[in-house]
């Protein structure tokens, strides 16, 4: 079951890695009073993730100015997670969904990975992006089938613009 717009945002803790080490990071408590955006993504390390995540941390005063925090969300393990993110330069917190339970909930993820390339992983997530308010409610929510199809970045700011 796919989250829709107007559904409150399944909570979740997930872990991170900090400069002071591994940390845990529950929605409902960064989340609360704010505009969030979750970025869920397939895997560190390729090239169409690179690029969401490098041009969104390059633009991150866009959305630092609408008020909103943002996360990344992948099946990788946090130390790959925060490989990459030194590796590219990428600025955004990233949340590791190792089992796939969050990816899931939001009815993200895949149910067989790349078969045809040989990548058969059950429960990788698709390219998809959230926008949740301040009450924990998703205001925008967009699935892409391919992992090659970026999120709507506009799309996404325009929603954290209404809020």
């Amino acid at each position: 079951m796919s989250i829709n717009v107007g559904d409150k945002a399944p909570d979740f803790t997930l872990s991170t890695i900090t400069k002071d080490g591994p940390a845990l990071v529950t929605l409902s408590e960064v989340a609360a009073g704010s505009r969030t955006v979750l970025l869920f993504f397939p895997m560190a390390f390729t090239g169409v993730c690179t690029t969401e995540f490098c041009t969104v941390s390059e633009g991150l005063g866009d959305y630092k100015a609408l008020g909103a925090k943002i996360y990344g969300i992948s099946g990788d393990n946090p130390f790959a997670q925060a490989n990459w993110a030194e590796k590219e330069g990428i600025k955004i917190r990233l949340l590791s969904d190792y089992e796939h339970e969050v990816a899931k909930a939001y009815g993200c993820a895949y149910d067989s990975f790349l078969p045809a390339k040989n990548l058969p992983m059950g429960g990788v997530p698709k390219r998809s992006a959230f926008v949740i308010d301040g009450n924990g409610v998703v205001q925008y929510a967009q699935i892409n089938e391919s992992p090659a199809d970026l999120p709507d970045f506009d799309a996404i700011k325009a929603a954290l613009a209404k809020i």
